[in-house]
């Protein structure tokens, strides 16, 4: 099958490639590697799939890429590029999340109309629910997003679904509840309370840590994403983890694991909402999706790859020191 992923670079998209190549699929990546982060990680997420002969990798701006020719002959486009991130999505940067999430949606949908691929899967979130009017959450539960960026991800399904039912798009929009493992971007929870734990650093809570979220392993979230684009649904669905944690309890979890980092209590942030969970009961009837990696499994396999990696990192901070 030949496969499509834009955003190839990123924590999930990176592990979609893998997953697809492992399945014996021939994929197309489509990256710009923005700064959001430091690039030089988004290039060692791909290390593994530029050395596979059925990879390849056009470092591009979607809303600047040929789409129509990248995308002609696909059978499945994973769209998973996106501005992330709630809390920088107020203000002046609003602007780029537009440009990101929507207008290139948009671009994405476009050339898919035009040169018709099977299936097209949207990396939505679970951002677009915000405070939920009940949980767990159903698809059937309004939308009600409390930041920037979920109303780009919320108008980015419309697309889908617009493209869906006026163009015959066969689109499926997958609503992310909290995607967590190893190569998670930097800025997020469980990356920066892993790193602390391993490396003795201090860890920065916002909130209470009463706030509860559904933890969603990303091993669980990329096979849902090719299970979902094998099969004949389309529409929206949730993507869940099967549990509603605290991050108290996680903190819990972390220590037994690795250690006790130095916790900073701060405010809640704006945008954060207090809890999520998600009814997969769509995900399952769909596609058959349940997931299978819990919490502790999951955040183990956090810890081993930080560990890892301090060796590497440590090399990084002293060739620093010495370029300053």
């Amino acid at each position: 099958m030949r496969c499509v992923v834009t955003g190839a670079a990123g924590f999930v998209g990176s592990h979609l490639c893998e997953l697809l190549l492992a399945r014996g699929d021939e994929v197309t990546g489509i990256d710009c590697l923005t700064d959001y982060y430091d690039p030089r990680l988004k290039e060692a997420h791909l290390s593994g799939a530029l050395a596979h002969e059925r990879f390849r990798l056009h470092r591009v701006d979607l809303l600047e890429a040929p789409l129509e020719q990248v995308l002609d002959g696909a059978e499945v486009v994973y769209h998973l590029a996106g501005q992330p991130g709630v809390r920088p999505s107020w203000g002046a940067e609003f602007a780029t999340y537009v440009s990101r999430n929507v207008l290139a949606t948009q671009a994405v949908l476009e050339a898919a109309r035009r040169v018709g691929p099977a299936k097209l899967v949207y990396a939505s979130s679970s951002s677009v629910y915000g405070d939920a009017e009940s949980y767990p959450t159903a698809e059937t539960v309004r939308p009600r997003p409390v930041s920037p960026y979920g109303v780009t991800k919320l108008a980015a399904e419309h697309l889908c679904e617009l493209y869906r039912s006026g163009f015959g798009v066969p689109t499926v929009s997958l609503r992310l509840f909290t995607v967590y493992g190893p190569r998670q971007r930097p800025d997020m929870a469980f990356s920066r309370l892993v790193s602390a734990a391993v490396r003795g650093g201090e860890f920065e809570l916002y909130g209470t840590g009463t706030q509860t979220r559904d933890f969603t392993f990303v091993g669980d979230v990329v096979r849902a994403m090719a299970d979902a684009a094998a099969s004949e649904f389309t529409g929206v669905a949730n993507v869940g983890g099967g549990s509603r944690t605290s991050m108290t309890e996680v903190l819990d979890l972390v220590t037994e694991l690795a250690g006790a980092p130095v916790v900073r209590r701060l405010p809640t942030q704006r945008g954060d909402v207090r809890d999520t969970a998600a009814d997969t009961r769509v995900a399952f009837q769909g596609f058959g999706y349940v997931p299978s990696t819990g919490l502790r499994e999951g955040l183990a396999l956090m810890v081993e790859a930080e560990r890892s990696t301090v060796p590497a990192a440590a090399g990084l901070l002293a060739a620093a020191g010495a370029r300053s």
